[in-house]
């Protein structure tokens, strides 16, 4: 696993800015322990959500913060099913949210929290490239300097999955969608692992006020989620199943001989409610075969909050835990998230994991030709 190192450290006491009633909530029941996906691999109190709340409570108190307070933290994936399950109404993600913001505000932080925001300070994504975030647009034409609507790409599908941001652009430019002239990225990353995003979120923002849109459309989990809770409230924000559901019917999809099983992202499902939409336009193309853990009980991917970034051994260790979910004989996993793509891809799935958007393309694609 990767290790953990304490960067610099300011101060010799950590002022932390956490509720003392949220961290009170927990009532130290357990039942987090039968859910947190990262206890489920290590083991260690610490490293669920239980702990991680008395650790929290510790640094308010006065301890200092050393490596393993830091990995107590940081290993956190902010899934949020602690929280989905917590019979006390605790919110552990949020409390952990809080610390590490607390502890990085004053330069504590892990080596690799460290390199993870001086990457996307310098470059403006989350992968240290310098290259055209819009590279993996080959028609340029047309592209409108105002609409009532704007597709935010994200780091991921701009940089790793340029073939998804075009499927997807391609299916949104019918209906007059059009993009950010120099997107940056939403923030989300360094959000989750304690780093200010203010100039990211300034710079989005008045780009969209600049086209006039009304409604911005992500593909990405974790970018829905910054968009609509860390932007201010000035336009809707939807997700691209939400969006293909809605227009279910303009797309003419034809029906495909093939079943697949569907994982739901963290910030999707749990995080913003959105389970029907996806699955509706899977049953519109293909059968689906639901996951052995499905919806509000989904098991996280071990990709989200800076966990592949920092320990990328638990975190592929996390996405195998999750392969075992999948359902025997189906012919792809369908997901919304180019991180759990990602992740569940590096795991080494055995069957091909897809955005559900390459698989709208496919009955397309299959309709017209």
């Amino acid at each position: 696993m990767n290790g953990a190192k304490i960067g610099t450290i300011i101060g010799a006491e950590t002022e932390m800015q956490i509720d003392p009633r949220a961290m009170e909530l927990c009532v130290r029941c357990g039942t987090c322990r039968s859910v947190c996906p990262v206890f489920e691999v290590l083991g260690w109190e610490s490293r669920n959500s239980r702990g991680r709340i008395m650790v929290a409570k510790a640094l308010r108190e006065g301890l200092s913060p050393d490596a393993e307070v830091l990995d107590s933290l940081n290993t956190c994936t902010t899934c949020g099913i602690c929280t989905a399950k917590c019979p006390a109404g605790a919110n552990p993600p949020a409390i952990v949210q809080s610390a590490r913001r607390g502890l990085v505000s004053q330069g504590i932080m892990t080596e690799a929290q460290a390199r993870f925001r001086e990457r996307v300070n310098v470059s403006g994504n989350t992968f240290g490239e310098f290259g055209d975030r819009l590279a993996w647009l080959s028609n340029r034409e047309g592209l409108k300097d105002k609409a009532e609507r704007v597709y935010f790409v994200g780091c991921l599908d701009s940089y790793r999955y340029p073939e998804v941001a075009e499927k997807t652009f391609e299916i949104l430019r019918r209906f007059g969608v059009t993009l950010l002239p120099d997107e940056i990225c939403c923030g989300s990353p360094l959000i989750r692992t304690g780093s200010d995003a203010g100039r990211y979120v300034d710079k989005n923002l008045r780009q969209i006020e600049k086209i006039g849109a009304k409604t911005v459309i992500t593909g990405c989990a974790g970018c829905l989620s910054t968009l609509k809770k860390d932007y201010p409230a000035e336009f809707e924000v939807v997700s691209v199943p939400e969006f293909l559901a809605e227009h279910l019917s303009e797309l003419e999809l034809e029906r495909l001989e093939m079943t697949v099983t569907y994982h739901d992202p963290c910030h999707l499902g749990r995080g913003n409610g959105i389970f029907d939409p996806p699955r509706e336009v899977i049953r519109a193309i293909c059968d689906l075969e639901e996951m052995r853990a499905n919806r509000m009980d989904s098991r996280c991917c071990g990709g989200g909050g800076g966990v592949r970034a920092g320990y990328l051994d638990l975190s592929l260790e996390i996405a195998r835990q999750r392969l075992l979910d999948v359902p025997p004989g189906v012919d792809a996993i369908v997901s919304c998230c180019p991180l759990c793509i990602r992740n569940l891809r590096d795991a080494g799935s055995e069957v091909e994991v897809i955005d559900l958007v390459d698989l709208v393309a496919k009955a397309i694609k299959s309709e017209s030709g």
